[in-house]
């Protein structure tokens, strides 16, 4: 019934496309067009272990590919992240909500400050019904991904909005090599059913990939989560191109116990795993097609272009029963839209004297039409009245240009000029706040990388970003609720960035990278999707370290160990008053993987982050959390068996922690300051069976 449900709901156009290409993989080789099969070259895919040097144009840059990711145990989508080092990854509600990310001192809340996409598509939502920049990774499959490439800083011409802290972009595979069926049973009724495969012909392959999974979580509450995901590729080459067209799909729906007050816990009223509104929780879908393109000439040119259609129906309650004793303060957050995009680049090679010189311009646009962004007053998931409804029309154009010279040896250059124009158009329920908004900025970039030597390699980097703010925080005059005048948002927050780092690596297989940065950012004023307006915020600065090791011992043996400390600070502020709430000020994780292509394999993993402050004046602080996970498992040619266990000793950890008022039934009007947390999962075990043909 479940899985009839699931894709009863999916786009019925991309259960279509997707159940075709799917039907292809069991079909009949020849009735493909062409001559007889191509064999393909292998595919090597990078990681951690490449080391870089000559490539790489910043200490905090990197690439993890598939090999790390199918040696280390997840517990959720979004901790696919968690391969780059001082990255932290939490949830503080439902699984299908999008997952909290931490990063150089950020909350990034569900995306803002940090840049995800996929195959060239953005995974950031701007102008969202829940927050600035929502970051929802659970359209991935991650068997289907084939490596991970970040980076950290506004030092990239190629990446703008919402990079000021980082990026990183996922790449799928174009073909697998042989065809897949994987079940995952878990505590918690964890139920997880994911195949794909490939098939070659002449000029390239066709891979298709479809998940079907379940869960309840360990949650008074039964999550009663259920998640369908498609894939689908064409991939083809020719003398001098390369070409793909992609199809991907999604939906899930869910319950969400959301944070829970630690008074209620405390005092015996509420279980640790416990709940206040049984009716929050929501449902999503997200459905594309890309094109992208490569072409060699006497230049490389790469195309790109997608469309989205992304629809989300959010329930939540955080305060309970502060603003209506009566009915609850559940809220009900909607958001559809379809965004059209892509981008070109060309780079040409040539020589400056006797040494290499490339130069890239680029072009890059977006458009979101936002059908409906709306914020919504709701008991047990029934309308009782909008707080505001609009519609968004929010495009934007970027240019730009760097070239990358070789000018000795031991030196080389990167310096660059980004150009981003953006046009805010918002057609709101109350036409007091409907209005059209212009803004642009220019950012450039500067690295040197000196060396190698030894292999050795040093980097300064200098840079200015942005991140854009909600488009209806640009026009906003008057607040939705209090209905007083109130002053828009900044349309592009300003960021300027510094960093100097050094990468090495001492033998092969190893690599060591160090980097001291600093970060500047004129405002983080953003559009509250919770409350229906904007929320002001201060000029901030942060600086940091992070260190990132990662050794190939031997052809069995991996090993890895990242540190970040940060300090983040409101420039701004009242005496003792400036903490950034939620900031991570420390964040380590480390892990081994053992185990050949056949035979036993196992790994072993920790994470560590710091405590937290949840207030300016640093009177409230969350706890720290360390967390260890183990995996365990035997592959032969065809069949692997794998166990993993989380939390191994069911660590009573905060996943996240906020300091709020809120009121439970019985308690005073105005309710209490507390701290309200979403606690980290108990110790779960999973087993996976995979077969290979």
């Amino acid at each position: 019934m479940f899985y009839y449900s699931t894709l009863r709901a999916t786009p019925r156009w991309a259960c279509i496309l997707i159940g075709t290409t799917v039907a292809s993989l069991a079909a009949n080789e020849g009735s493909l067009p062409g001559p007889s099969p191509l064999q393909l070259a292998p595919v090597i895919v990078p990681g951690r272990n490449t080391d870089l040097i000559g490539v790489a144009t910043s200490a905090a840059q990197g690439i993890v590919g598939a090999a790390e990711f199918a040696a280390r145990p997840f517990l959720r989508r979004g901790e696919l992240l968690e391969v780059i080092p001082g990255v932290a990854v939490t949830q503080h509600s439902g699984s299908g909500k999008a997952n909290q990310y931490f990063l150089r001192g950020f909350n990034l809340d569900h995306g803002t400050d940090f840049s995800l996409s996929v195959d060239g598509m953005p995974v950031n939502l701007r102008s969202h019904a829940h927050g600035q920049g929502y970051a929802d990774l659970n359209f991935i499959i991650p068997e289907m991904i084939q490596q991970v490439d970040y980076n950290k800083g506004p030092f990239y011409t190629d990446v703008g909005d919402f990079s000021a802290a980082g990026a990183a972009q996922f790449r799928h595979f174009n073909h697998v090599d042989r065809p897949f069926l994987s079940l995952t049973w878990g505590e918690t009724h964890f139920v997880r059913l994911v195949a794909g495969g490939s098939l070659a012909h002449t000029s390239g392959s066709l891979t298709g990939a479809v998940e079907i999974s379940m869960e309840d979580g360990p949650w008074q509450l039964a999550e009663n989560a259920k998640r369908f995901n498609g894939f689908a590729r064409r991939h083809w080459t020719s003398a001098n191109a390369d070409y793909r067209i992609t199809a991907m799909a999604y939906r899930g729906q869910w319950r969400a116990s959301d944070q829970i007050p630690l008074r209620a816990v405390e005092a015996g009223d509420l279980d640790r795993f416990g709940h206040v509104d049984p009716t929050a929780g929501g449902e999503s879908e997200r459905a594309s097609v890309s094109v992208d393109a490569t072409l060699k000439d006497a230049a490389m040119t790469r195309f790109n272009g997608y469309v989205i259609f992304y629809r989300l129906n959010l329930f939540s309650n955080f305060t309970y029963f502060l603003d209506d004793p009566v009915n609850g303060d559940q809220f009900n957050q909607r958001d559809r839209r379809w965004i059209l995009g892509g981008s070109a680049q060309r780079t040409w090679t040539h020589a400056a004297g006797a040494r290499r010189s490339a130069t890239s311009f680029g072009l890059q646009g977006q458009a979101d039409f936002i059908d409906e962004v709306g914020l919504h007053r709701t008991r047990q998931r029934e309308r009782l009245s909008s707080v505001r409804d609009d519609r968004v029309d929010e495009g934007s154009v970027a240019f730009f240009a760097d070239n990358e010279t070789q000018w000795t040896d031991w030196l080389r250059s990167k310096g660059g000029l980004r150009f981003d124009g953006f046009r805010f158009k918002v057609r709101s329920d109350d036409s007091r706040n409907s209005g059209l908004r212009l803004a642009d900025t220019i950012s450039p970039k500067l690295t040197l990388a000196f060396g190698p030597w030894q292999k050795t390699e040093l980097y300064a980097n200098a840079g200015f970003g942005f991140h854009s703010n909600d488009a209806r925080g640009t026009s906003i005059r008057f607040d939705p609720v209090q209905g007083t005048p109130v002053a828009a948002v900044t349309p592009l927050a300003r960021s300027r960035g510094a960093e100097i780092g050094v990468r090495t690596s001492p033998r092969p297989g190893s690599v060591t990278t160090l980097s001291v940065w600093g970060l500047d950012l004129d405002s983080e004023l953003v559009f509250v999707g919770d409350a229906g307006g904007t929320e002001p915020s201060g000029r901030t600065r942060r600086y940091g370290l992070e260190l990132a090791n990662y050794v190939r011992l031997n052809a069995w043996c991996a090993v890895d160990a990242d540190v970040a400390f940060t300090h983040a600070r409101y420039r701004d502020h009242s005496s003792g008053e400036s903490r950034v709430a939620n900031s991570l000020s420390s964040v380590v994780t480390a892990g081994v993987a053992l185990g050949r292509a056949t035979g036993w394999f196992g790994s072993a993993r920790l994470r560590y982050y710091g405590p937290q402050p949840l207030t300016e004046d640093n009177a409230v602080r969350a706890p720290s959390s360390l967390t260890y996970a183990l995996g365990a498992g035997w592959r032969a040619r065809d069949w692997q068996v794998a166990i993993d266990v989380f939390n191994v000793f069911d660590r009573r950890n905060y996943d996240i922690a906020y300091y709020y008022a809120s009121r439970l039934p019985g308690e005073p009007e105005g309710g209490r300051e507390d701290l309200h947390f979403h606690p980290a999962e108990p110790r779960t075990v999973r087993l996976t069976m995979t077969r290979r043909f």
